[in-house]
């Protein structure tokens, strides 16, 4: 098993908290309250989610691990949840949710990675362009 990178972890864990944060408050401000007391349980596991998504796009990880790792880390926050603390719970989550990016490898979600995956031969020198580019690019 790999080793955690930390601050990776870090930056996952806080990346997420920001997502969280800012699309709860957005969606404090156009709905009533009420609007969660019914619909809560799908919209709270759909925003997470989304935000797990936006989390995996600022840090190249792979979409599909992530949001698996977003499902493990929101178990422990219906525990939060169950006992009327809904905030612990999300703290929690989120906590879970970046050691498990921690442990997770850069994707090729900002694109290619890998030698072979660009087009581009990896002994291609840089700076020279691409003869096959349209002109202009």
């Amino acid at each position: 098993m790999p080793a955690m990178d930390r601050g990776r972890a870090i930056k996952a864990a806080a990346t997420q908290a920001v997502a969280v944060a800012v699309l709860s408050i957005a969606l404090a401000i156009a709905l009533p309250h009420s609007f969660f007391d019914f619909w809560g349980w799908l919209v709270g596991p759909a925003a997470w989610a989304l935000c797990a998504l936006v989390t995996a796009r600022v840090m190249s990880l792979p979409a599909g691990r992530t949001l698996l790792g977003a499902a493990v880390a929101g178990l422990p926050s219906l525990v939060g949840v169950a006992l009327g603390a809904h905030w612990l719970g999300a703290a929690i989550a989120i906590g879970v949710f970046g050691a498990w990016c921690g442990f997770s490898r850069p994707g090729t979600a900002g694109g290619a990675r890998r030698s072979g995956t660009s087009g581009t031969p990896s002994s291609w020198p840089p700076g020279v362009p691409d003869p096959g580019a349209p002109p202009g690019r």
